[in-house]
């Protein structure tokens, strides 16, 4: 098995290949991380990571489990189900409820694990997996405080579009399509993947979005084997069908820090949810970074002020 990790380990760290089942019996490839001096006799806080929509553990769930590992936590960052090294058929498949179980599979994980007090458990959502780790919040009350980077809604992004417009007669011709699209998966092995979010060739006349998530997954600064930002073509019905955060008010009083990239075009969704949410919650906005600034960038991502609201919140 090839790594591919985008980083290098760093030598005050332990990285520890792990593997366990969710709940739909699916396995999960993970990797631990702890510092280099751990003790097996000691009951750390510690906390599970998940990456970006079409994201794996090698890229920024590592970086961010890295780095907390150097700050004193036990940090589990995984490939989610159908995708990377996990387990699960057909591959590149999503899902809103398994996508949002396999935070609370890290859970039961970390939690049978003798070295973890299991009163101290947080999350990290990157991107994408910043819906799906306040979803399972919601009803996971086992995970103690949460912290999204990056955050974007995958259901409010299928149901409305990537412009927040999507309505009426184009909303129906994206269902009839789909629709007709679940006859043709089921008369092939194999399902057809939806559009690629990371443009391979790009230039100055590339839309915007799309041209950023290219400098990251298309370039030897993010690029990974098993990153291929596509997903099952109907997977999006799913999501369109199932709001993620229609309980976020259910989180408190347990905390939640929002991040965003002062510059990032989903900004407003840290800022919408930020307004949704029950106290306590904080936001922040990190100057003069983009979206994907917040999956690799360690010299912009506050992981200070991570590590202070855990430590906090995990006492």
């Amino acid at each position: 098995m090839m790594d591919n990790y985008i980083f290098e380990l760093d030598e005050n760290v332990t990285r520890t290949p792990v593997s366990y089942k969710n709940r739909y019996g699916i396995t999960l490839a993970a990797d631990l991380y702890r510092p280099k001096e751990f003790d097996e006799n000691r009951q750390y806080p510690a906390l599970v990571i998940g990456p970006p929509y079409s994201g794996v553990k090698e890229q920024g769930p590592g970086i961010y489990a890295q780095q907390m590992a150097k700050r004193g936590f036990v940090a589990l960052a995984f490939d989610p189900s159908y995708n990377g090294y996990s387990g699960g058929e057909p591959r590149h498949s999503s899902s809103p409820d398994i996508f949002v179980e396999d935070f609370s599979a890290g859970v039961d994980f970390l939690g049978t694990r003798p070295f973890i007090d299991r009163e101290r458990i947080g999350g990290i959502g990157l991107c994408g997996s910043g819906g799906f780790v306040l979803s399972a919040a919601q009803v996971d009350r086992r995970i103690k405080a949460v912290v999204t980077s990056a955050l974007v809604d995958i259901s409010k992004l299928a149901a409305y579009g990537p412009t927040g417009d999507l309505t009426g007669e184009a909303r129906a011709a994206m269902l009839d399509a789909l629709a007709e699209q679940r006859y043709a998966d089921f008369l092939n092995p194999v399902p057809v993947l939806g559009p690629r979010g990371a443009a391979i060739g790009f230039d100055d006349d590339t839309e915007p979005v799309w041209r950023e998530f290219g400098t990251f997954y298309s370039t030897p600064r993010g690029y990974h084997p098993n990153s291929i930002t596509q997903f099952t073509a109907t997977s999006d019905l799913a999501f369109a069908n199932f709001a993620l955060l229609s309980h976020l008010d259910w989180i408190s009083p347990r905390p939640i820090l929002l991040i965003a990239g002062e510059q990032a075009f989903s900004r407003r969704v840290s800022e919408d949810v930020y307004q949704a949410a029950s106290e306590p919650k904080e936001l922040l906005l990190v100057p003069a970074a983009n979206h994907v600034d917040l999956y690799d960038r360690t010299d912009l991502i506050p992981f200070d002020k991570v590590e202070q609201f855990f430590t906090k919140h995990l006492a």
